[in-house]
């Protein structure tokens, strides 16, 4: 199939009719009908039946519908990258994106550093989910990104920023007062409180889960939530015990939630990435630094 056919094919299958998929991509019903007939003699076999006065699709048809969406899909990471080189990027300009647990903290933090010496920097921050960090990274619609998980793919290098640790966050008066001075909490001892789960998908859920099997205690999983503050406010609010990152237990509110570290301890990575097509710009490196020493700051805090 040539490119053409494909294009038509898909605004068939999208729209179930020739009139419609006329309008979808701006050119006429016979000039559509003709590509779909050129398509069928190339193919060797029929791509729609006519039934009701609509289209419907061959078994071909659907069998072939799902590379054509791959396709499509590619085609419009092409547009994506192709209009973020066009564009460039401004000298005085930094896009950074980071995982929502480092957008309320850390990042706050870091920029306040970056802007005392790079004041005429115009910064555009974006929190997302790691793996959209790395699509925008890979399209080089960003300059930098800062996440939990290592990756591994050949358009990004990855650094590590700094070693941080899982945090139990629990409702007030769920502890002893000792155990609470004390200021950490076993995973046994975790085992008879009501807990708050990390989406097994998350890559520290994921680490949990390991962590909690390997050691043959069992949770009482009340719940289970997909980003590490939503698990911290349902802590504030009594539901359970939130397993979180430290920088997100930094906002918790002591009035309300006790923080202890888990042991054994369960470590968890802040890395930095970026498109290796990219200069690691000046500007770049000075951000980096910037969030590594909020991040230093924050523990010692």
């Amino acid at each position: 199939m040539r490119l053409r056919h494909i294009e038509v094919f898909n605004a068939v299958m999208l729209t179930g009719s020739v009139s419609a998929a006329a309008r979808m991509i701006n050119v006429t019903q016979p000039a559509v009908s003709r590509t779909l007939q050129h398509a069928e003699i190339q193919l060797g076999f029929p791509l729609f039946q006519r039934i009701g006065g609509r289209l419907r699709p061959t078994e071909e048809a659907q069998t072939l519908y799902p590379h054509i969406e791959r396709l499509f899909a590619q085609l419009d990471e092409v547009q994506r990258l192709s209009a973020s080189l066009k564009a460039g990027r401004g000298k005085g300009e930094l896009r950074v994106l980071t995982v929502l647990a480092l957008s309320y903290e850390v990042f706050p933090r870091a920029m306040r550093l970056f802007r005392e010496k790079h004041p005429t920097v115009r910064v555009q921050h974006e929190a997302l989910h790691s793996p959209q960090i790395i699509s925008s990274l890979v399209l080089q619609e960003a300059d930098v990104g800062y996440v939990f998980s290592a990756v591994s793919h050949p358009a990004l290098v990855q650094e590590q920023l700094a070693e941080r640790h899982v945090v139990c966050v629990v409702p007030k008066g769920l502890l002893p007062a000792r155990q609470v001075k004390a200021g950490t909490i076993t995973l046994a001892q975790l085992s008879r409180l009501p807990v708050i789960a990390l989406d097994g998908q998350d890559p520290l859920g994921l680490l949990l889960a390991h962590t909690v099997r390997d050691s043959g205690a069992g949770l009482k999983e009340v719940m289970t939530v997909q980003t590490y503050h939503v698990a911290l406010a349902l802590a504030h609010h009594g539901v359970g015990v939130a397993m979180v990152e430290s920088c997100t237990a930094a906002s918790a509110d002591p009035t309300k939630v006790d923080g202890l570290k888990l042991e054994p301890a369960v470590p968890t990575t802040v890395r930095v990435l970026r498109p290796t097509a990219r200069p690691h710009s000046l500007t770049t490196r000075a951000f980096t630094r910037c969030m590594q020493q909020a991040l230093q700051d924050l523990s010692a805090g």
